[in-house]
């Protein structure tokens, strides 16, 4: 087979060497032939050493994204020994687990590419131009492996545009699936996978869903903020919190968790509300004249949004992290545990426990970190590609 080569420029290739599988337009030295947009070219530094195999596009700031250390082919024998690897992963970390992300795109080393299981249906979500081109090669080995009901493609994220991309959505094999129950750690989740959010449920959070439940164990009363269809809400009242009460600005997300609770045997104890957070939480702990504000949960449950897609509005993102934090420590009582979750990948874990801890001083309150949290291991983390990290947690007792 043979290969254009890009050679980088030099000092561009150390993050490679490191094991990073971007290569960006500002690092190119040239092109020694020229190439279409999806094609695979071999990646050298500025003295001809090898440093992998890659799909090329000219209009992606990534201009090249790797594939392999070595040069390589990108047919059937190569994705099934990829699937089949990330397959194996998830059995040995998540054995129990019938619904749980099956590629990780750069943490399986398949970039841009994203699988999603829920029970016996796929859901693929392809962001970068070479892997949409193997879209049916992609789906055939998918389907020898792992014999779905259905696989349904929900490619309609904002990146493709920058690859030259526009959304596609529809079946790839089987037929159209919905709405549907998902199990997550023995509960029910109603999800459209169809045209839900993301792909359908949250499941980097799978793992966290189950350790938060267990600190509700024996709590009175419990807040769940930005619940979504009842994550930990759920996790929380199945462990046998008496009264959880959680709250999300979707009146869609608000209903389905609903429907979620009484399908799990825990409505008698779960209440949700269609609220803005900020607003709530200000309203409940904003103090006219002589009042003082009255803790009353045993465990708060901190899951915001990202709050920043870029380094630029970071500042702007702890701002907002810090105010949920001041006003929740407010709400909780003495003894209390708060569990809380940043999935900005700007915001790394050190700066996030800094905001959390800043939120202490200002209420005056001490804090005692009972537990740290990541993502589940169906989205693995490699240390040489800082970007597969993003979600981080720490769960904290309020001693004072």
């Amino acid at each position: 087979m043979s290969l254009s080569t890009l050679v980088l420029k030099p000092g561009e290739a150390d993050r490679l060497v490191t094991g990073h599988p971007w290569v960006y337009g500002n690092s190119v030295l040239r092109l020694t032939s020229p190439v279409a947009d999806g094609d695979l070219v071999q990646v050298k530094d500025h003295r001809q050493r090898l440093l992998g195999t890659g799909f090329y596009n000219s209009r992606s700031k990534i201009i090249v994204r790797l594939l392999d250390r070595d040069r390589i082919e990108t047919n059937e024998a190569f994705f099934r020994s990829r699937i089949a690897a990330a397959l194996a992963h998830r059995r040995r970390w998540m054995p129990g687990a019938t619904s749980y992300r099956l590629i990780n795109a750069e943490s399986d080393f398949l970039s841009g590419l994203i699988v999603d299981r829920y029970e016996d249906v796929l859901v693929v979500q392809i962001s970068s131009l070479g892997m949409d081109r193997k879209k049916a090669l992609i789906t055939r080995v998918l389907q020898d492996l792992c014999a779905p009901r259905a696989i349904l493609e929900r490619s309609d994220t904002a990146s493709r545009k920058f690859e030259g991309l526009a959304d596609s959505q529809g079946v790839l094999a089987g037929d159209p699936v919905g709405a549907m129950q998902v199990k997550l750690n023995g509960l029910t989740f109603e999800t459209d996978l169809a045209e839900g959010h993301k792909t359908g449920l949250y499941l980097d959070q799978q793992a966290n869903y189950a350790a938060v439940g267990e600190l509700a164990r024996g709590a009175n009363e419990v807040l769940d903020c930005f619940s979504f269809l009842g994550g930990f809400a759920l996790h929380a009242a199945k462990a046998g919190a008496k009264q959880v009460h959680a709250l999300d600005q979707s009146e869609d997300a608000i209903a389905a968790a609903t429907r979620n609770a009484v399908a799990n045997g825990v409505s008698d104890r779960v209440s949700f509300e269609a609220a803005n957070v900020f607003d709530w939480l200000k309203s409940k702990t904003a103090l006219g004249p002589n009042e003082k504000v009255i803790p009353r949960y045993d465990l708060i449950v901190l899951d915001p949004p990202s709050f920043t897609r870029t380094r630029a509005t970071v500042p702007d993102a702890l701002r907002g992290y810090k105010e949920i934090h001041l006003r929740a420590l407010k709400l909780l009582k003495p003894g209390g545990l708060l569990a809380t979750f940043c999935c900005s990948h700007h915001v790394d874990r050190v700066l996030f426990e800094d905001v959390v801890l800043a939120a202490a001083v200002d209420t005056r309150h001490t804090l005692r970190r009972v537990a740290s949290f990541s993502q589940s291991p169906d989205h693995p983390v490699v240390p040489a590609i800082p970007e597969t990290e993003y979600l981080k947690g720490f769960a904290y007792e309020l001693v004072r």
